[in-house]
């Protein structure tokens, strides 16, 4: 079993939208996906794929641009694996691909919404520590936040202040 990451193609749309309708009970996210393609918030360097053996795509994981008050950061949303390649270290993968994308890229600061045990393997911590709120009630630790390694490898500084996600993520 050979699974490798790469940035996600234009060619890959389909697939990845399979991916997120297998993966969740509706189609929220799959549609969330789509809105966030057409949307400034768009990062197409930021959009991950996990693929098999055949180039099949069996994970995704996606970072795009937010505001931290007066500052930027990214948000991981959505992260989606095929179900009959979940608990294989596929998401895992994936999440790790983007995340270090994203600090290549020069990004300092991605936020999450999810179970603090998955992400916290990742390095991700409760954002209320760090002055950083989400734009909406959720249970305590749930809403991360990970400074990514600058150019010297030391996590950077993170902004502070209220999250505001793009259009797509209030419209479906």
């Amino acid at each position: 079993m050979t699974v490798r990451t790469r940035v996600e193609l234009p060619s890959d749309a389909a697939e990845t939208r399979r991916v997120h309708m297998a993966a969740f009970p509706g189609p929220e996210e799959a549609d969330l996906v789509d809105a966030l393609r057409r949307d400034t918030a768009w990062l197409p360097a930021l959009s991950l794929v996990a693929v098999d053996e055949r180039e099949v795509v069996i994970g995704h994981a996606l970072l795009t641009r937010l505001k931290i008050g007066p500052g930027k950061g990214l948000a991981l949303a959505p992260v989606a694996v095929a179900p009959e390649w979940q608990r294989k270290g596929v998401g895992t993968a994936v999440v790790r691909a983007a995340l270090a994308a994203a600090a290549e890229a020069g990004e300092s600061t991605v936020v999450v919404l999810g179970d603090p045990d998955y992400y916290g393997r990742f390095g991700f911590v409760p954002a209320a520590g760090h002055r950083i709120s989400g734009p909406f009630e959720v249970p305590e630790g749930y809403f991360q936040v990970l400074a990514l390694p600058g150019p010297d490898g030391a996590p950077q500084g993170l902004p502070h202040g209220v999250c505001r996600y793009p259009a797509p993520f209030a419209e479906v």
